[in-house]
């Protein structure tokens, strides 16, 4: 996954992948030093900036559902978190990889 190996290059640590609950999925649960991170991956064949844009407002609402649900879950409501984008692009044998951190706030 190369996502998951560019995050990781950058010193990411992987909790999650594909955390599932009744309120729906997250890419990556992932530390970055002692932020709890939430990842969502978006791979697209035409831009980065189209990957980016993949990230719509009921996508940020469904995924903070899940992050707060994955919080009360494992425990850790107080800790410092954030949403982080990785956009993938792959056209051809050419790739491309941005991470944007703190992509968006909580959204519900």
């Amino acid at each position: 996954m190369l996502a998951l190996e560019k995050l990781l290059s950058l010193g990411y640590r992987c909790v999650a992948r594909n955390y599932r609950c009744a309120l729906g999925e997250v890419d990556l649960v992932a530390k970055d030093g002692e932020t709890l991170v939430f990842v969502e991956i978006k791979t697209r064949g035409r831009s980065l900036e189209y990957a980016k844009s993949a990230v719509t407002d009921r996508k940020k609402r469904q995924l903070s559902k899940v992050a707060l649900a994955y919080m009360k879950a494992n425990n850790c409501c107080n800790v410092k978190s954030r949403f982080d984008v990785v956009a993938v692009r792959v056209s051809g044998g050419a790739k491309e990889i941005e991470v944007v951190k703190n992509a968006f706030d909580l959204a519900y």
